[in-house]
């Protein structure tokens, strides 16, 4: 059975806050931050804003529904041109890890100087290890922007559901 936590509004800002602050003393530079659609995206907005860095967004698809993965795909790419940058590629979560390596290896091979990685949480099991994260944890987690369709998977599913906290 899949344990779920349900993140509100004023956590995922703490969050998003918490992260930038962790990279930005890290003493790492940046050229460009690069979120992965959908969930990537708000924190890449933060990190960039708090970092005074340019944004850009990739799309990708693998979730088919709860704990259903399919194989990875980039739908979208980049405006930004990335050729000799130092990326920071940012999601907000990494649980297998696919996503993350094909999208870094995308990076890549288009010609970033360096690609690193950051997410609010990550797996225990996952294939990669983000160079930046906040928590490991096993849990599902349900991000305020995706309440509603997590819910209806849920329901689907016939599981009880939970009030949001």
């Amino acid at each position: 059975m899949t344990d779920f936590r349900y993140i509100g509004w004023a956590e995922y800002g703490n969050l998003t806050e918490a992260l930038a602050e962790k990279i930005r003393s890290s003493g790492k530079a940046f050229d460009l931050v690069v979120g992965i659609a959908r969930g990537g995206i708000p924190v890449a907005m933060v990190v960039s804003d708090r970092l005074g860095l340019k944004i850009d967004t990739i799309t990708v698809r693998s979730y088919s529904g709860i704990a259903e993965r399919g194989s990875i795909r980039i739908l979208s790419t980049l405006t930004e041109g990335i050729k000799g940058k130092r990326v920071l590629l940012v999601d907000d979560l990494v649980d297998q890890g696919d996503t993350m390596i094909g999208v870094k290896g995308f990076l890549s091979e288009k010609g970033a100087k360096i690609v690193e990685t950051a997410v609010l949480f990550k797996k225990p099991w996952s294939k990669t290890h983000p160079d930046c994260f906040l928590e490991t944890t096993e849990e599902w987690i349900v991000f305020p922007f995706e309440l509603s369709e997590v819910n209806g998977l849920r329901k689907a599913r016939g599981d009880a559901l939970q009030a949001p906290q």
